[in-house]
């Protein structure tokens, strides 16, 4: 049973007057929990949408970018997009719920913001509202700074980008140390270890982006000790 037909049958559940949030909160043990995993993160884009008061067109092609959607299974994905973004739960209880199943600032979690930075920037626009949403998500996740500013580097159109950031060492770190972070950064990120964790695809192809990153944010440290 793939895990779309999991989800059309907890969906069916809404046929008895139940919300997204209350079918959701069912979802907890294998295999539920990646249909949770599934649902909760297709409401979090759904809401980081709608985060700065309207959804595009982009916004919801830059989704279906970060989250591969085979055609037969369209249907109950976009019931579950639209279901999140009437909810009357807040975008908290999903990143919530989330973070649980997880450890704080796990990999998991930064793929996940990713994803959700990809959605925030398709209009073209980031939006102070966007911003409050992805800082309380990051706060939610256990996401740290250093790793908030890197994703702002990477994805927000003119923002500064610091290498060092990426790589999440100091500016003063000797640069043996840094090649030991960036090293360890490309082992961790590979996408078979990532799929080892036991990730869905879908959340294995938001990280692809990151190892490009964390390349060229070795390749402009080394070049710039060297100097």
């Amino acid at each position: 049973m793939s895990i779309w037909t999991r989800i059309a049958d907890a969906l069916a559940a809404l046929a008895k007057g139940e919300g997204l949030a209350a079918v959701f909160e069912t979802l907890k043990a294998p295999p539920e929990r990646s249909v949770a995993f599934t649902i909760a993160v297709i409401a979090l884009g759904a809401k980081m949408a709608k985060a700065d008061g309207q959804v595009t067109r982009d916004e919801v092609a830059a989704f279906r970018e970060v989250f591969t959607i085979a055609p037969a299974d369209e249907a109950d994905a976009a019931r579950v997009f639209n279901l999140a973004r009437k909810d009357v739960a807040g975008f908290e209880l999903y990143a919530a719920k989330i973070a649980a199943m997880f450890g704080p600032g796990d990999e998991v979690l930064v793929d996940l913001m990713e994803g959700l930075f990809h959605i925030a920037v398709a209009d073209g626009e980031y939006h102070p509202h966007e911003d409050a949403f992805l800082r309380e998500v990051a706060r939610i996740f256990g996401v740290g700074d250093r790793c908030f500013r890197s994703l702002v580097g990477r994805f927000v159109p003119d923002a500064p980008a610091d290498p060092y950031d990426v790589l999440g060492v100091a500016h003063d770190t000797p640069l043996e140390d840094v090649r030991a972070a960036w090293r360890r950064a490309v082992r961790e990120n590979h996408p078979d270890r990532l799929l080892a964790r036991g990730l869905p695809e879908e959340a294995v192809r938001l990280a692809e982006a990151r190892l490009v990153a964390i390349n060229r944010a070795w390749e402009e440290i080394s070049r710039k000790q060297a100097a």
